[in-house]
């Protein structure tokens, strides 16, 4: 499939993050526009032939007729599904309140709790694998709150209601059959086999195929138990992010403050930099500490523009967006990481009177964009690599500064034909 892992938690996909690409992926996996499944009732016989089509792709997968047979039994879609597939909102959620939801004073105490509780196991997962424990931690609780909501839907009807018709049927019909093959190999049985609507699966939701590729059987047992085996979740999890290229000992990012007079040119991949590049032209660390890292190369991102927090990401942040490529889920697992470790909380101000463009809006602005001569290569909606590249050029000819920030603002003066 074309995402390595699913995008569980976003809306927050879709903002605007200035200075990383944001690809568009299944909201990700939550509601995408146009599903025309949502609209047009089930046709049983129609599902009913889905299934039994899908039964020759199924074997020749290894999966034996028996459990098909009994994984298929008086199977019929999930309306629920459905629906979910179909919604997409009209809102983004900006990325402050996202982050503030998700890194509350409880998921931050209780990281802690975990972090002590299993002590052994998550020093010896990062021994091996060389993956933070505080990011494993922290992606657990962002993706399950620690276990305690791992989804309770049947996988395989949640993956045979997507696959049968609609625009995610092909990644439906994918990870059915991966899903299948994890049944076939006895990891977890039927009546155990649960997860979310999308199919994300145990304690750091994974999707099938992620599973297949990535699981890990850390206790020995021989299932790679991510349901129930909390040791099995956490090494799968830094399994996956080894293999999405994390370096050992190097942070994820830092909050930094800005120089006066900063060049917002250097905003962005293009521009990435050691962070003693960075100390030199006067981006230091928000909290007045070092780097602790001089030859670690970094990029600038401003997820809310030059009004908002600016943060250095390394190779690593790009690690957890290979998880869940979204920049606010990135950030705050970074953050929720780093105030499990001890930290304190961001330093810079978020611009919370800025209202988020509607997906109509953006794409409005794109349209403008392109027809002034900035051409965004699309007019999707999605603000990615060639949207923020006719952003700043835009900017940079009107005289504002070119954070590549998205924003109300930015549309107004568009709109005005200046």
């Amino acid at each position: 499939m074309k995402y390595k892992h699913l995008m569980i938690l976003t809306v927050a996909a879709t903002i605007t993050a200035s200075g990383v690409v944001i690809s568009p992926t299944l909201v990700k996996a939550h509601g995408a526009a146009d599903d025309e499944t949502a609209t047009q009732p089930v046709n049983s016989a129609a599902f009913r032939k889905f299934i039994d089509n899908t039964r020759a792709r199924a074997l020749k997968k290894g999966v034996s007729a028996q459990l098909y047979n009994r994984a298929m039994a008086g199977l019929k879609p999930d309306p629920d599904v459905l629906k979910r597939a179909a919604h997409q909102p009209e809102f983004s959620t900006p990325i402050w309140k996202y982050i503030e939801k998700r890194v509350s004073a409880t998921r931050i105490a209780t990281g802690k709790k975990m972090k002590s509780r299993y002590a052994t196991t998550v020093a010896a997962i990062e021994q091996r694998y060389g993956v933070d424990r505080h990011i494993l931690l922290a992606i657990w609780g962002m993706e399950s709150n620690y276990g305690s909501f791992k989804g309770k839907k049947s996988v395989v009807r949640s993956l045979a209601t997507l696959g049968y018709k609609g625009r995610r049927a092909k990644f439906g019909r994918q990870q059915l059959l991966a899903a299948l093959q994890i049944l076939q190999r006895g990891d977890v049985p039927l009546s155990q086999f649960t997860g979310s609507w999308a199919g994300a699966m145990g304690h750091t939701q994974f999707i099938p195929t992620t599973y297949n590729a990535y699981a890990v059987d850390w206790t020995g047992d021989g299932k790679r138990d991510i349901w129930n085996s909390i040791s099995d979740s956490l090494a799968s999890t830094a399994n996956y992010l080894k293999k999405s290229k994390w370096r050992p000992t190097r942070p994820w990012g830092w909050e930094v403050t800005l120089p006066k007079n900063f060049n917002y040119r250097n905003v962005g991949t293009a521009a990435s930099r050691t962070t003693l590049k960075w100390k030199n032209i006067g981006v230091v660390p928000a909290n007045g500490e070092r780097y602790g890292v001089a030859d670690v190369v970094a990029r600038l991102i401003l997820p809310a523009g030059a009004k908002g927090p600016a943060f250095l990401v390394t190779r690593n942040f790009r690690s957890i967006l290979a998880y869940n490529n979204s920049v606010s889920y990135a950030l705050a697992v970074g953050h929720l990481a780093d105030r499990i470790r001890g930290g304190g909380n961001f330093r810079g101000k978020w611009p919370v009177k800025d209202i988020p463009l509607t997906s109509k809006e953006r794409k409005e602005l794109q349209r403008l964009l392109t027809t002034r001569g900035y051409n965004t290569k699309g007019t999707n909606g999605r603000i990615g690599r060639n949207t923020l590249a006719a952003i700043r050029a835009y900017q940079l000819k009107v005289g504002m500064a070119p954070d590549g920030y998205a924003s109300a603002r930015l549309l107004k003066r568009l709109r005005s034909g200046r």
